[in-house]
C-alpha cells in the first residue's frame, strides 16, 4: 500500500477542491495519506513568483473557474469575503491539533473543518471572532503561538521546497510530485501501476534545453 502525503494550503481554492474530491478521486484503490499544512506564500517567494489572486485578470479567472468547478462537482464552496488572506493562524491551528510527535498531521476532520470555515458562508476567513470559535470547537491540544507549532510549520514548507513543491494542492507518493487539482486522475493512474510511469515520459523535461529566460 503506497503512502501519499498531501501538501496544502487553506488559503488555496484549489485545495480545497482537491480535498473534497479526492477520496472519489481514488476510491477504490489501497492507500494511506497524510494531510501536510504549508505556507504557499512562502513557496511563491522561493520561486520568485506571484500568487494568482495578485495578477488582475489572473484573479478574475481563477475565482470565475473556481466557481465553475464547485458548481460542477456539485461541492457549495463560496468566496470568503476577502482573498488572498493572511492563512498563518489557520494553519498553525491544523498542526496545533495534530500530535506533537512525528509526522504531526493533522486529520481529515480537523482539515475538512478549516476549509469549510474558509470556502462556506462567504465570511471573513480571518475574523477574529470566527477564529475564536473555530479554535474552541476543534480544541487543539498545543498553543497556536507555541514554538513548535511556529517551527513545525517552517520545517513542513522547507522541506516540501526541497521536494520539489512550488503550488498547493501538492501529492507527493514515492518521490513523485502531482500538483494541483486537475492532477487527481493522473495519481489515481499512478497508484494503479499504469506503465506510462515507468516510461520516459515521465522524465522528459529534463531532455529539453531552457531556450530562453527573462528578465
Amino acid at each position: 500500500m503506497k503512502h501519499i502525503t498531501c501538501h496544502l494550503d487553506f488559503i488555496s481554492p484549489y485545495a480545497c477542491l482537491a480535498f473534497e474530491l479526492l477520496p472519489e478521486a481514488l476510491q477504490g484503490i489501497s492507500y494511506s495519506l497524510s494531510y501536510k499544512p504549508v505556507l504557499f506564500g512562502a513557496m511563491l517567494k522561493h520561486h520568485g513568483q506571484l500568487g494568482p489572486a495578485e495578477i488582475a485578470p489572473k484573479r478574475d479567472w481563477t475565482y470565475r473557474q473556481v466557481a465553475w468547478l464547485a458548481h460542477r462537482h456539485g461541492i457549495p464552496l463560496q468566496m470568503p469575503a476577502s482573498h488572498p488572506f493572511k492563512p498563518l493562524p489557520l494553519l498553525r491551528l491544523a498542526l496545533a491539533c495534530s500530535p506533537a510527535a512525528a509526522p504531526a498531521a493533522p486529520n481529515r476532520y480537523v482539515c475538512e473543518t478549516i476549509f469549510r470555515h474558509v470556502w462556506r458562508g462567504g465570511n471573513e476567513a480571518t475574523d477574529p471572532a470566527r477564529l475564536q470559535a473555530l479554535t474552541s470547537a476543534l480544541a487543539p491540544s498545543r498553543a497556536l503561538d507555541s514554538d513548535e507549532v511556529k517551527t513545525q510549520l517552517k520545517r513542513n514548507t522547507d522541506e516540501a521546497i526541497a521536494l520539489g513543491v512550488f503550488g498547493v494542492p501538492a501529492f507527493v507518493v514515492d518521490g513523485k510530485l502531482f500538483w494541483g487539482l486537475d492532477s487527481l486522475p493522473m495519481l489515481r493512474a499512478y497508484l494503479q501501476g499504469d506503465a506510462w510511469f515507468d516510461g520516459p515520459a515521465w522524465d522528459a523535461g529534463a531532455s529539453v534545453r531552457e531556450g530562453v529566460r527573462r528578465q
